[in-house]
């Protein structure tokens, strides 16, 4: 089985082709993988712009669609299925994906699978290990954070959620405060190589709480309030609060996920999404999943942030299912993995 995702939901242009094999269990291959970064056009504003990513996503979507099935060396009729991002994310970015794919399955008579983006993510780890249903999922990036358990295309229930911010965009804000630019994340990890963990005292919210919410608005507050504070010119101090900010999120998420495993236990505990590829994080989780039974699994670095694999793979697991989209599709801003989470706030 062949497919094409698209993925356009945020600052990332990316189309790729996979091919999944007939087993459930089997893990699929890249035929191609390629991605547009829209870094320079949102880097002097020091964040994603809606309107900006909308334009560079319609400028080069066609030429990707025709570089991944070059590098792929299929044509359109070789596909099996169609697989686009339907949401949630900047809505503009999402509708150029969807009609895209819409346009390339009407006119090739091929089927149109809608991707939750968030699901792209749960089931990436999927595409390259043999990870079986059901398994804890961590889902880590710029705009989310939840603790989920995966039983299958479709099939989460929601264990725990940020009540304010999410992961990724505190390592944004604490990457802007001290001028390391953007995007973030990697910014922080770089800067606290060779940082003091322990240097400065930062607040961990819900640490030791019961249950598997995240808050991280306070750790903002904190990171900014000791910005104020740090000496003029003094790059190790930079990295001392860099590397405590990290063991600090380090640190909540390790207990979270420990009250997630012993909520619902499981096997593997999957992290996916882009904080995931955070190579200290990455350590605590495994730490953790070890003194709980358990396996971590994380997807390869390159398939933690956006791009077209995961959403292709995605789309071929739920063509699997025969679970497959009309035209009349709507592009979704928002897109709970677990509709029924809401209810049981």
């Amino acid at each position: 089985m062949r497919v094409m995702g698209i993925e356009t939901s945020c600052d990332e242009t990316a189309v790729a082709v996979i091919e999944a094999p007939a087993g459930t269990q089997a893990v699929g291959r890249i035929l191609s993988n390629t991605v547009y970064s829209q870094l320079a056009e949102h880097r002097r504003f020091g964040g994603v712009v809606p309107e900006i990513a909308a334009r560079a996503h319609l400028e080069r979507i066609d030429g990707l669609v025709a570089q991944a099935l070059d590098e792929a060396g299929l044509g359109l009729a070789d596909l099996d299925g169609i697989a686009a991002t339907g949401g949630p994310g900047l809505i503009g970015g999402v509708m150029v994906g969807v009609m895209t794919a819409k346009a390339l399955a009407f006119a090739h008579e091929k089927p149109f699978i809608a991707v939750n983006h968030l699901e792209g993510h749960a089931l990436s780890v999927r595409l390259t290990e043999p990870v079986a249903f059901p398994y804890l999922l961590l889902l880590v990036s710029g705009g989310h954070c939840q603790l989920l358990t995966v039983r299958g295309p479709g099939d989460f229930t929601r264990l725990g959620t940020t009540i304010d911010d999410a992961a990724g965009e505190c390592f944004d804000k604490t990457a802007k405060l001290l001028g390391l630019g953007f995007p973030g994340g990697p910014a922080v990890e770089r800067a606290a190589v060779g940082g003091d963990p322990r240097r400065f005292a930062l607040p961990r919210p819900m640490w030791r709480k019961p249950g598997c919410d995240f808050s991280f608005s306070g750790l903002k507050t904190a990171v900014r309030l000791a910005v104020e504070k740090l000496p003029a010119d003094d790059p190790q101090a930079i990295a001392d609060l860099c590397a405590s900010f990290q063991r600090t999120v380090g640190d909540v998420f390790a207990d979270r996920c420990a009250n997630a495993l012993a909520l619902a236990p499981s096997s593997t505990l999957v992290v996916a999404g882009g904080v995931a590829a955070n190579v200290y994080l990455r350590g605590r989780l495994e730490e953790i999943a070890a003194s709980h039974g358990a396996t971590l699994v994380a997807p390869p670095v390159r398939l933690c942030t956006d791009n077209g694999a995961m959403i292709a793979w995605a789309g071929a697991e739920r063509l699997r299912l025969g679970q497959v989209d009309t035209l009349d599709f709507r592009p979704r801003p928002r897109w709970p993995l677990d509709p029924a989470a809401a209810n049981r706030m």
